[in-house]
């Protein structure tokens, strides 16, 4: 088994993320740690909190972390998220304030008291992750790995060059990459050949009151990805993350040297890949080139389904 921490920014594709950790005995979800992304803090914070309610899983810490990038200015993704973070379903409002301690201290605190390393899987923006190595840099070895979602060696989607959680705050994307930390990039590149489809969420909406909510969310998210790519159909982007650290064989990766461009617009937030080792660039993070989709699809909806 292996325990983790969530670092998040609910966001539909992180909703569906975290149930699909709860869903699955591979791994130990010992907490949720929340940013400023698709929503403001304040949102996110409120959305994880509603997600675990939704499911009967109060006893999960979560605590709220940073509510701004550590230099450039807060974007949120209110486009494609609604205003809530998660519109579409009604769910009532966070049944409990998050944690007392920021973040950063609580995953310090949560790491120091682990029998064993941890596996922080971000999905939002790295602000969390590279305050808590600059803030704590003696706990670095009780990371076990960090599994992100983000980045892309190909096109962004939200400029041409840069992908959302490091565009919206590149300087800590730099501090992570540049960590020595065994990293993993799971960007679009791989996310977008995995739509959930229709017939897909027709399946999870049947299934009892988790899948339901995946359904729910879906609508408004698909919505957005119809008008924009004109696909029926949208990426699970977080959940592809999440899904190989519970099976490292649903990717295919490869040791490739990333640098984070935290220069001007509009390369600003770009992971440039060195895909054909043309540089003397470190090779600082395994990034995912292939999938499984079809594999993918059938864990996230058969594992929802189990929660009932």
């Amino acid at each position: 088994m292996t325990d983790i921490i969530l670092d998040c920014d609910p966001g539909h594709d992180d909703a569906i993320a975290l149930l699909l950790a709860l869903a699955s005995p591979e791994v130990d979800l010992l907490g949720v740690t929340t940013v400023s992304g698709n929503q403001t803090l304040d949102k996110t914070t409120a959305n994880a909190i509603r997600v675990l309610d939704h499911v009967g899983r109060n006893g999960v810490a979560v605590a709220a972390g940073a509510d701004r990038p550590l230099v450039r200015e807060r974007h949120v993704a209110a486009e494609v998220h609604g205003e809530t973070g998660l519109d579409g379903p009604d769910l009532p409002p966070p049944s409990r304030e998050p944690e007392a301690a920021h973040a950063i201290d609580w995953i310090a605190m949560t790491l120091t008291a682990a029998a064993r390393p941890v596996t922080l899987v971000p999905t939002g923006p790295l602000t969390n992750i590279a305050l808590f190595l600059a803030r704590y840099p003696e706990l670095a070895s009780r990371v076990e790995r960090i599994v992100l979602m983000g980045g892309a060696y190909g096109e962004g989607n939200v400029t041409p060059a840069a992908e959302f959680n490091i565009w919206a705050d590149p300087e800590a994307a730099h501090r992570v990459f540049t960590s020595g930390i065994d990293l993993t990039m799971v960007g679009l590149d791989v996310t977008h050949r995995a739509l959930l489809r229709p017939r897909d969420v027709d399946r999870l909406r049947a299934s009892g009151k988790a899948g339901k909510l995946v359904a729910d969310l879906f609508e408004f998210y698909m919505g957005f990805h119809r008008r924009s790519y004109g696909w029926e159909g949208a990426p699970v982007h977080d959940a592809v993350a999440m899904a190989h650290v519970i099976d490292p064989g649903l990717l295919s990766t490869e040791h490739l040297g990333v640098v984070v461009d935290i220069g001007p617009e509009p390369s600003r937030g770009r992971t440039h890949v060195d895909l054909s080792r043309l540089t003397e660039w470190e090779r600082n993070c395994n990034v995912a080139l292939g999938i499984d989709a079809g594999v993918f699809r059938e864990m996230l909806i058969t594992r929802i389904a189990s929660l009932g």
